[in-house]
């Protein structure tokens, strides 16, 4: 019988993702964090989204921080090689 360890994040009582590493499990829940705090923010905002909307954009903004920074700080985002067909 094997032993696997197991590292599962949950929001809201959501099982989110579940992974073999905490460091992996760390940094998708500091994700979800990022992305909490963005959709707080665009609350805020002069435009109405729904709480979904904000959700999803919260998240598109998390996991493209890389991007975001350097937007804001008026540079244009180092581009991804784009993966190629088979």
């Amino acid at each position: 019988m094997a032993v696997v360890i197991q590292y599962v994040v949950v929001r809201k009582g959501i099982e989110k993702m579940t992974f073999t590493s905490k460091q992996e499990a760390d940094a998708y829940d500091k994700l979800l964090d990022s992305a909490d705090l963005l959709a707080d923010l665009l609350e805020k905002g002069p435009v109405t989204l729904s709480e979904e909307h904000r959700e999803q954009l919260g998240l598109f903004l998390a996991t493209e921080k890389d991007a975001l920074l350097a937007a804001l700080k008026g540079k244009p985002a180092a581009t991804k090689p784009k993966k190629e067909s088979p």
